[in-house]
């Protein structure tokens, strides 16, 4: 499967989610930047430009998933470019409640990060 992103700047956003998931950058046509998994088990992210700036909240999201410390990950994608929005926790009397912090890409696009101890099952 690929996910098709609309941006502004196809190729900053593509450098910024390649070096979040560590993928590769290929160019496929004038303002079509498309980033891949170069082992080839992950998923295609294509960067299309359109002339519209984002408006409104995303009704699709990434969520990242780390095996390390929260706060680290969080400091790794800031040090990328994605800007902290939010940091959440579901309530205590929840069965599964998890920890997450929300953060925006260079366009503003939401994505959450979180432990994998705090979402059994996730990958």
């Amino acid at each position: 499967m690929s996910i098709v992103v609309d941006c502004r700047e196809p190729r900053l956003l593509a450098e910024f989610w390649a070096r979040v998931l560590a993928y590769e950058i290929s160019e496929r046509n004038p303002g079509e930047v498309m980033i891949s998994d170069p082992s080839g088990t992950g998923g295609v992210l294509y960067f299309m430009e359109v002339p519209e700036a984002k408006s409104g909240k995303n009704r699709l999201h990434p969520d990242l998933v780390t095996d390390g410390p929260l706060e680290a990950e969080v400091a790794r994608l800031v040090e990328a470019g994605a800007t902290v929005v939010a940091h959440r926790q579901d309530p205590g009397d929840y069965e599964n409640p998890d920890t997450w912090t929300v953060l925006r890409d260079p366009e503003g696009n939401e994505f959450c990060v979180a432990r994998a101890s705090t979402i059994p099952g996730w990958q």
